[in-house]
């Protein structure tokens, strides 16, 4: 039997980047934790490796495995969930997720607003937050910490920038993006009736040009996408100007989430967008 309506999906994604969009950078406060200015530190040892052709998600890992060896603090599992313990979240974060569930209800009670984190940030850090029994699925820079040592070796899964889109096909296919088949059987065919989130009901707010793949993706598919910038500081999007129109996003915000802010009216409005496609969607079902 054939219909003449689309398909009705009662679930929506808000996808979020962590590090400078819903905290200050996990890797910056553990760096800071080791006694070492983070600026100083990217500035002597992350750039020479970078300069030499190292990608730089890797390039920052390795970089951390030797202060832990040679600096004063050894970083361990406990050290690491012990800084994302101490990370506080921006202004109003941890009240947005129920704020932005309820909006969805209000629109219709039928939808399920599902949070995640899509990050090139550590992931041991992010996961310690006290936002993150909100979240419904965290991906990031996991570590691996010596068995015998229990010390800091080396990272075990690594989120580059460009693969933020991967990460996102997965969670909307309701897939694993991770494993011995990663990343290609992430673009198996999946019946559109059996997507977890159709990408036509995905949010996703970032900070700049580390999302632009993302931005690109969405906009091609019929998502949303939100930019943010901490404070008065918006250098990452100066010049968005010249950047391919499809890569641009709906609206930039300071990273400001208590209730009346441009961001949370941004996100408020987005979310309500979508609950009413679905609300019409669902009106249709099975004609």
């Amino acid at each position: 039997m054939t219909t003449a309506t689309e398909n009705s999906h009662g679930r929506m994604a808000l996808i979020f980047d962590f590090d400078l969009t819903l905290a200050p950078g996990t890797l910056d406060a553990l760096v800071r934790r080791c006694g070492v200015d983070p600026r100083t530190w990217k500035r002597d040892h992350v750039e020479p490796l970078r300069k030499q052709g190292w990608d730089e998600i890797l390039a920052k890992a390795y970089a951390l495995a030797q202060l832990s060896r040679s600096g004063d603090v050894k970083i361990t599992r406990d050290l690491v969930e012990e800084v994302g313990r101490d990370l506080d979240p921006y202004e109003g974060v941890p009240d947005m997720f129920e704020s932005l569930r309820r909006t969805a209800r209000e629109v219709t009670q039928d939808v399920g607003l599902e949070f995640y984190v899509v990050s090139s940030g550590l992931y041991d850090v992010m996961a310690a937050t006290r936002i993150a029994r909100e979240i419904d699925g965290l991906w990031g820079t996991k570590l691996h910490f010596d068995e015998r040592t229990g010390e800091l070796d080396f990272p075990m899964v690594t989120v580059t920038h460009p693969e933020k889109v991967r990460y996102i096909l997965a969670l909307c296919k309701g897939l694993e993006p991770t494993g011995p088949n990663a990343p290609a059987h992430v673009y198996q065919d999946v019946p559109d009736d059996t997507w977890h989130v159709p990408l036509d009901q995905v949010i996703y707010a970032g900070d700049g040009s580390s999302d632009m793949a993302v931005f690109r993706f969405l906009h091609d598919r019929g998502g949303l996408a939100l930019g943010v910038y901490k404070s008065d500081e918006a250098e990452e999007w100066r010049g968005m100007e010249d950047v391919d129109p499809k890569r641009r996003v709906q609206n930039l915000a300071p990273t400001d989430y208590r209730e009346g802010s441009e961001l949370m009216r941004s996100l408020t409005l987005a979310v309500e967008s979508i609950a009413r496609k679905i609300a019409l969607r669902q009106l249709s079902r099975g004609e």
